[in-house]
C-alpha cells in the first residue's frame, strides 16, 4: 500500500471515529435525566426519574423544568416556587370633594312673606325664598319641610287653617323653582309652640290691638327644615 493510499484510508477512520462519538458528549450541558423521542423523562415503575451519569445537584438545578418535577427536596426552594409578582401598587386615592352642612332650619318671619292674616306671598317674600333655592342648587337632601305657624290671636281653627296655607303656598313656590314637589313636605301647626304668649305681652305693656299684634310677631313665622350636604 502506497503513501497516498494510507492517508485516505487513515483520514476515513478518523471519520468515522468522530461521526461515532455520542451526541451528548457534543452538547454543552449534558442531560441529567434519560428521555425518550418526545423529549419526556423517562420513569421508573415507581415514579422516579432515571438520571444519567452526568446527573450531578447542580446539574438538576440547572434543568429548571425537570429538576423541579424529579428532583424538588434537592433544589432551591426560590428556583422551583419564585414568589408571586408584587402585587401591582393601589390606585391613587380620589379625595371626595370638601362638602358643607346645609342649614338644618331657616326660619322665615311670616310679616316678611305675607301681608298680616293672608297665606299670599309677597315680593319681598318670594326673594327670600329665591335666596333659599340658591342655597339647595346642587346640594344633596333628602327631604325639605316647610312648617307654618301663627299667634295665639284668633280661635285653634282658625290659625291651623292659616298656617296650613302658608306652609303650602312656600311649598308650591319652590316646587315652582325646580324643587321636586314630592320631596317638600308642607305642615301648619297653628299657634303651638309660641315664642311668646298674649300674657307675656300684656305684662311688657301692649294695651292696644296693634301693640298687641306687634309684640305677637315672633309666633308668627314659617321655618323651612333641610338635612343634606352640598359641594365647596
Amino acid at each position: 500500500m502506497n503513501f497516498a493510499a494510507k492517508a485516505v484510508l487513515t483520514g476515513f477512520a478518523a471519520s468515522v471515529a468522530l461521526s461515532s462519538v455520542p451526541a451528548m458528549a457534543q452538547t454543552t450541558r449534558p442531560e441529567v435525566y434519560s428521555s425518550d423521542s418526545a423529549g419526556q423523562v423517562v420513569k421508573s415503575a415507581s415514579d422516579l426519574c432515571w438520571r444519567t451519569g452526568y446527573w450531578t445537584p447542580a446539574g438538576a438545578a440547572a434543568d429548571k423544568e425537570w429538576g423541579c418535577k424529579c428532583d424538588k427536596d434537592l433544589i432551591a426552594k426560590e428556583i422551583c416556587e419564585p414568589p408571586p409578582p408584587p402585587a401591582p401598587p393601589p390606585p391613587p386615592r380620589v379625595e371626595p370633594a370638601p362638602v358643607k352642612l346645609l342649614p338644618k332650619k331657616i326660619e322665615f318671619a311670616a310679616d316678611a312673606l305675607y301681608d298680616f292674616d293672608k297665606a299670599v306671598l309677597r315680593p319681598k317674600g318670594k326673594e327670600m325664598l329665591d335666596e333659599l333655592v340658591s342655597v339647595l342648587s346642587g346640594a344633596t337632601y333628602d327631604a325639605i319641610s316647610a312648617i307654618g305657624y301663627t299667634d295665639p290671636i284668633g280661635t285653634v281653627k282658625y290659625n291651623q287653617g292659616l298656617s296650613e296655607r302658608r306652609a303650602a303656598s312656600v311649598k308650591t313656590y319652590l316646587s315652582e323653582k325646580g324643587i321636586a314637589a314630592e320631596k317638600i313636605k308642607a305642615e301648619g301647626r297653628g299657634k303651638n309652640d309660641l315664642k311668646i304668649t298674649i300674657a307675656e305681652c300684656r305684662k311688657q305693656g301692649s294695651k292696644t290691638r296693634k301693640a298687641l299684634i306687634e309684640c305677637l310677631q315672633p309666633n308668627r313665622r314659617t321655618e323651612v327644615n333641610v338635612t343634606g350636604t352640598k359641594p365647596q
